[in-house]
């Protein structure tokens, strides 16, 4: 008996003759695999792709058949004899199969591609750049394909971005003169609906670590219409700058490392920061407790926050820090714990080169002039620069909760608290 090792080798060695032009040898070889294991389903399919490159698309088809016969569930070997019918110049053929492929597996890679094909092959533009479409969407993330595909993969981006551009001209014309009739108005929204329909951009999210409030909208950045007394905070950003200079000359090793998870713990995107000098922290409130020497040491800042709704729950809330990020620092993409709460940050020191991104958003933080934004929606900072940057950082409730809803959140959010800190 021939093993699975032998089996390989001996598809190898005819692969090779193949494609070395001794045709007789390959087929030679072929012919005793299939003698070796003639119930195999795949050497008959891999002996029908090799037998097709020799020119017999016929004899390859009935290889491939008997290799779905024996399994029907493999997409691949459907796909298989897809290329064997095109050779034979039987599109419907080539096309029940595809789609007999794809209700297998409707993100199967290579049936989209060769359903790509066949429509382009057939002037269907649309429908092709649609299949093109698929098939690049069931691709992972940094998959690495075989060289002789990244042509074909080349090919097939540059026709659904054609496809997407000509979409977008045909929305922008119609659209137009109802755009200007609503010169006005916002828009944003419509075109970030648009962005994402023609690929351009992503639609984030919420994604809460622990509270998920329900029916909340997902805004990456709020608008600072909503939040009139922020104009009092950014008034303070001479004085709280003043202050934090202070804190660096004489607390700088009391700002301490942001992510500090005990050994053990899974780490995933945060295993370069955990316990890092790259992202520090100084806190005037922690889980609701102040600190009395920088609150002593910061009056100015302290008394700016008060301007601002912070929660306020027993062993949870109000947050605020400084947070310090060295040169050449990257806070990975992340989310917070829930979307009862916005963040807010008030850059103090800024070089060139920082950067913030919530959800498709990117933003450049400007001293004195604070975000607000939904830390649960996927976030990352950077600082490229050969400078720390430190910004002011805490916590309000989210606008949208009503006064009943933060009350009650407020007493779920200390019982969850206490519950979890008992043993």
């Amino acid at each position: 008996m021939t093993d699975e090792a032998q089996l390989r080798s001996l598809m190898a060695a005819a692969e090779q003759a193949i494609e070395q032009g001794r045709r007789a040898e390959g087929l030679s070889l072929i012919t005793r695999a299939r003698s070796a294991a003639p119930s195999n389903p795949d050497v008959l399919a891999a002996a029908g792709m090799l037998t097709l490159r020799t020119g017999d698309a016929a004899q390859a088809k009935e290889l491939i058949q008997q290799a779905i016969a024996l399994d029907a569930n493999n997409p691949r070997h459907r796909v298989n004899l897809a290329i064997a019918l095109r050779a034979l110049g039987d599109p419907e053929g080539e096309l029940q199969t595809l789609q007999a492929a794809l209700s297998l597996d409707p993100y199967f890679f290579t049936a989209n591609l060769q359903k790509g094909s066949l429509f382009e092959l057939q002037g269907k533009r649309k429908q092709a750049a649609d299949a093109y479409h698929s098939a690049l969407s069931s691709l992972r993330p940094g998959i690495m394909l075989p060289a002789a595909l990244r042509p074909v993969l080349e090919h097939a981006q540059e026709m659904v971005q054609a496809h997407f551009r000509e979409l977008e001209e045909r929305l922008n014309s119609r659209m137009a003169p109802v755009r200007e009739r609503h010169a006005g108005a916002a828009q944003d929204r419509v075109d970030d609906c648009l962005a994402a329909l023609l690929g351009r951009k992503r639609i984030y999210y919420s994604q809460p670590t622990m509270t998920h409030f329900p029916r909340l909208p997902a805004i990456c950045f709020f608008d600072r219409r909503d939040f009139p007394w922020l104009a009092e905070v950014e008034a303070a950003t001479d004085d709280m700058r003043q202050e934090l200079l202070q804190l660096l000359e004489v607390c700088r090793e009391e700002f301490a490392p942001y992510v500090n998870h005990a050994p053990g713990a899974p780490l995933n995107q945060w295993a370069g920061l955990n316990n890092s000098r790259g992202w520090t922290a100084l806190f005037l409130h922690k889980d609701g407790k102040p600190d009395p020497k920088y609150h002593e040491l910061c009056p100015r800042t302290v008394a700016a926050l008060k301007h601002a709704p912070q929660p306020e729950i027993p062993a949870r809330a109000p947050t605020a820090f400084f947070s310090r990020l060295q040169p050449r620092t990257r806070i990975p993409p992340h989310t917070g714990s829930t979307n009862t709460r916005l963040t807010v940050h008030v850059p103090l020191i800024v070089p060139p080169g920082c950067g913030f991104r919530v959800g498709g958003e990117v933003r450049e933080w400007h001293p004195g002039t604070a975000l607000v934004f939904d830390d649960t929606i996927e976030h990352e900072a950077w600082n490229d620069s050969d400078q720390e940057r430190v910004i002011l950082i805490f916590d309000i409730w989210n606008p949208l909760l009503t006064a009943a809803e933060r009350d009650l959140m407020a007493v779920a959010t200390a019982a969850l608290g206490e519950f979890a800190d008992t043993p």
